[in-house]
């Protein structure tokens, strides 16, 4: 497979120290993908060969733990990817209005992205705040809690003008 993908100097050096923290290059998988997806935004096939390669590893490792967690990317997203919480008590407690109130207000579905590519939609399962329900991550990040149609306003309206919300517990 040809790879249109290259990490940077800065990029294999990180790489060298998280795999030095560990007896096995196995257990650096994990965070050289995050390494991955901040160079690229994602870890599509192509990115999951680069880092089989850079680590030494089979690509179906990689590809197995990319596809495993969805905090990976797959495929090219926006700017900000909200993931939204849709298991048993997100979806209790309104996770699935939330959901849809984000899909309209956005006039995009779960698993696309606005056409200015500034936001893409995710349902997800569990956030491991279960107590704090509905729940939704900014692309990996911060975390909002007891989400209403209101404070979704104000998150969109922060991340149109590249503010990311204060983590809220």
């Amino acid at each position: 497979m040809a790879n249109n993908y290259e990490f940077t100097p800065e990029d294999l050096k990180e790489i060298e120290t998280i795999k030095a923290k560990f007896p096995e290059v196995m257990p650096a998988t994990l965070p050289t993908l995050w390494v991955a997806q901040r160079r690229f935004g994602h870890v599509e096939p192509e990115v999951q060969h680069l880092v089989a390669e850079t680590l030494g590893l089979p690509v179906s490792h990689v590809h197995g733990v990319a596809t495993f967690y969805t905090q990976y990317y797959k495929e090219k997203m926006g700017k900000y990817v909200l993931d939204v919480c849709t298991t048993t008590s997100c979806q209790l407690c309104g996770g699935y209005d939330m959901l849809h109130y984000l899909e309209n207000k956005l006039g995009i579905k779960a698993g696309e992205t606005t056409k200015d590519g500034m936001f893409s939609i995710q349902s997800v399962e569990c956030l491991g705040a279960c107590g704090y329900a509905p729940m939704m991550q900014i692309t990996n990040d911060v975390y909002v809690n007891n989400l209403t149609e209101e404070k979704l306003d104000e998150v969109i309206e922060s991340l149109k003008a590249d503010k990311m919300p204060e983590f809220e517990s």
